[in-house]
């Protein structure tokens, strides 16, 4: 019985036009999302087996793997409802998200610093990878991560809360090999009513990190 399912989509595949088209939304989720549901379903059966089997020797490989899928899995799922076709500007309190607002003034500085290296951190990962905005529990802070596949150069603990896909699945049928202005683009979709609800559960799940032995 499959442990991981693909979400459907919270909107239609044109929802979020002009920014992304309607035939990128399709084949990303259809296809590349399901690949990661599919891959890491098939990776815990293959662990049952080597555990039952005691094959040891696959061990490695099918943990890296699990990583890879999972990963793969819950960052697109993020990635999804991080966008809508009513979305864009900046978190204010006007809107009901100034608590994130807030945090974002006191990490970064001011939104136009945040801004500018959460863009960078997605447009220059090198190969394929994302941009995160994360908050990271020992701290309180939010972060940004440049998450390099799915899983790799990413801190312990810290909860992604805003993600940025800079795979080449994610826009080369529309922008070419043009990653840098697809993140530019991108800005005009975020959800921030979606961000400030999942920067407000990592908040209240810092305890669980922190827990006294």
């Amino acid at each position: 019985m499959a442990v991981y399912t693909l979400p459907e989509l919270p909107y239609d595949y044109s929802e979020l036009e002009p920014v992304i088209n309607p035939q990128i939304i399709e084949l990303h989720h259809d296809k590349h999302h399901a690949a990661y549901v599919k891959g890491a379903n098939d990776t815990l059966e293959q662990l049952a087996e080597a555990r039952d089997n005691e094959q040891w020797g696959s061990i490695n490989g099918l943990e890296k793997s699990l990583a890879f899928h999972l990963s793969g899995h819950i960052l697109h799922s993020i990635y999804w409802h991080n966008m809508t076709g009513d979305g864009g500007g900046e978190p204010l309190a006007a809107d009901g998200v100034g608590d994130l607002a807030d945090a974002i003034a006191e990490s970064f500085g001011s939104f136009a610093g945040f801004k500018a290296q959460l863009t960078k951190a997605a447009a220059t990962t090198q190969g394929s990878g994302w941009g995160v905005l994360a908050f990271e529990p020992l701290s309180g802070r939010l972060i940004v991560e440049q998450v390099y596949d799915h899983q790799g150069n990413v801190g312990q603990g810290a909860t992604p809360i805003l993600v940025f896909d800079a795979w080449e699945h994610a826009f080369y049928l529309q922008y070419k090999n043009q990653k840098v202005d697809f993140i530019d683009a991108m800005w005009a979709v975020v959800n921030w009513q979606d961000v400030a609800k999942r920067y407000e559960a990592a908040k209240s799940r810092t305890n669980a990190l922190l827990l006294a032995p």
